[in-house]
């Protein structure tokens, strides 16, 4: 059975499913997806710390469908920009986990993981399976990944 770590962009596909369907997306039914893949050995869920309750309930969700979730604060600039994104802490543990699984999954349509899926593939020789929306996901991003599942109403609540 193949080990499989997952690796998830919660901002990114929270505002991507919302943009192009106007819809949340169901981690429910993706993770049954994952399952028929094989062994899920490592799941994280990248989310911004807000505080706020329905976050709060939201992330439990996913806690209980068997992500690990890591919280990072949303940072308010002095100029009034906001800032908080996972890109980096995504990228570290995807380094870290690529040697010993058989296939990483990223739910992310930012083509900024387009270098890590080339070298986790040439260092690991790890198969790599992105799930994006495919209108928002960046081109190189889904030619990087040797599997590409554009997400559409299956995935949809």
């Amino acid at each position: 059975m193949k080990r499989i770590a997952v690796f998830v962009d919660v901002q990114n596909i929270y505002y991507t499913t919302k943009q192009a369907f106007g819809r949340s997306f169901d981690y429910r039914k993706f993770w049954q997806d994952l399952e028929f893949m094989g062994d899920i050995v490592l799941a994280n869920a990248y989310a911004i710390e807000s505080g706020n309750a329905g976050q709060q309930k939201f992330q439990s969700a996913l806690r209980s469908i068997g992500f690990e979730v890591k919280l990072k604060p949303y940072i308010q600039r002095r100029d009034g920009s906001a800032k908080g994104d996972w890109d980096v802490g995504i990228t570290l543990d995807v380094v870290d986990a690529a040697a010993s699984v058989d296939v990483v999954v990223l739910l992310s349509g930012d083509g900024d993981f387009s270098l890590l899926l080339d070298k986790i593939r040439h260092d690991h020789s790890v198969k790599t399976h992105v799930y994006g929306v495919k209108p928002l996901t960046a081109r190189g991003l889904i030619e990087s990944a040797d599997r590409f599942t554009s997400i559409d109403t299956q995935f949809l609540q």
